[in-house]
């Protein structure tokens, strides 16, 4: 247990157990919410609930506390025995009621336009990430934070990305299948399978759940365009929020719908531009221009979205929140489609044939095997 964790101070009442911490903290814990939380209620191997709410006392009382070496004990009226507490577990619900993340706190990067993808954002060759769970969890710990991470050296084949994925996470299957192949086709589906520039913009809000991380990989560089552009959504939503805090919150309080149709899918769901935690923290970013349906505002409530939506939109043609990148063949980037916009310059596909593939993972998937991966490894 960390010294500075340590309990200097413990005083209950009949309502309530309160607690003074080493380096300052102070916390007043519920008797109800101890008797809901004892150790002995959980399954000792996968740690979940055994009873439920309507199964404790309405109104438990403690009868005693006391600090005993790495733990602190209660006694309850009216039950016999006590049940013990540990002081770390005692510390993390601490941190938790103080308002401490259970996600790593995102790294926002308003400075696109200044930074570079290889001296700025974790990059790993394939070989060596496959070969390291020390570089594979330093690696996703980057993603997760940042938003975006690169793997190069991935070979050049169809379906190899699909053979990287487990290194990240689960692949989700959608109605393009396991994978997508983006590149320029005749009267295309999808104006991604075109060559045209593509301004910034997340994938799929039109999705339940949308999908939470999405995986590119370069088969074929165009020489002569195709250049990638990335930039920090959340950034740009606290940007947003600093310079007119009125358009913040029309894009976060009004859900605006998106649908996407072709031969096998047909798809709609309705959220807001800028989505909040309860908290009112930004935690994902849906701007997708191609697939927004008309508004359904009357005239006065349309004035003030467009507006805002306006205001937004111009924010993402700035390029100092822009990154820009040539990918090349063997190249792989991975991104938080929930928070990193992403687009491309236009390019020749007659003289210059494009091909990437891609695919989507689940949100919980990555996030899951990040954390895994940095207990395994200290991190």
């Amino acid at each position: 247990m960390n010294a500075l964790r340590a309990i200097t101070e413990i005083h209950w009442t009949p309502s309530a157990l309160m607690l003074k911490w080493a380096d300052g903290d102070r916390v007043e814990l519920a008797s109800v919410w101890l008797r809901d939380n004892l150790r002995e209620d959980r399954d000792p191997g996968n740690g979940q609930r055994l009873i439920d709410v309507v199964d404790l006392p309405v109104t438990p009382r403690i009868r005693h506390a006391a600090l005993h070496a790495t733990v602190v004990r209660v006694e309850w009226e009216d039950e016999a025995g006590s049940a013990s507490f540990d002081l770390d577990w005692l510390a993390a619900q601490t941190a938790a009621i103080a308002g401490a993340r259970a996600l790593p706190q995102p790294r926002l990067w308003p400075d696109g336009g200044q930074l570079h993808a290889t001296r700025d954002f974790a990059w790993a060759t394939l070989a060596a990430a496959r070969d390291s769970p020390g570089l594979q969890a330093s690696w996703l710990g980057r993603l997760v934070t940042d938003g975006l991470a690169f793997l190069s050296d991935v070979a050049a084949a169809p379906g190899a990305i699909l053979e990287t994925m487990p290194l990240v996470g689960q692949v989700a299957e959608t109605n393009y299948g396991l994978l997508f192949d983006v590149r320029a086709v005749p009267e295309p589906e999808n104006l991604a399978y075109s060559d045209r520039g593509l301004g910034l913009h997340t994938d799929n809000p039109y999705r339940e759940p949308v999908p939470g991380f999405q995986a590119l990989h370069v088969l074929v560089a165009a020489p002569d365009g195709g250049e990638s552009l990335f930039a920090d959504g959340f950034a740009l939503a606290e940007q947003l929020r600093q310079e007119d805090p009125a358009a913040f919150e029309i894009l976060a309080q009004t859900p605006v719908p998106f649908a996407y149709h072709s031969r096998n899918a047909a798809l709609c769901a309705e959220r807001p531009l800028i989505q909040l935690s309860c908290r009112g923290e930004v935690v994902a970013v849906h701007y997708n221009n191609r697939s927004i349906q008309p508004l359904p505002f009357a005239a006065e409530a349309a004035e003030r979205y467009y507006a805002a939506y306006r205001r937004f939109a111009m924010l993402l043609r700035e390029p100092r929140f822009m990154l820009r990148f040539m990918m090349r063949s063997g190249d792989l980037v991975v991104f938080d489609n929930q928070r990193i916009l992403h687009g491309r310059t236009g390019f020749a596909s007659a003289r210059h044939p494009r091909h990437l593939q891609g695919c989507y993972l689940t949100r919980d998937s990555v996030f899951s095997r990040a954390a895994l991966l940095a207990e395994g490894t200290g991190g």
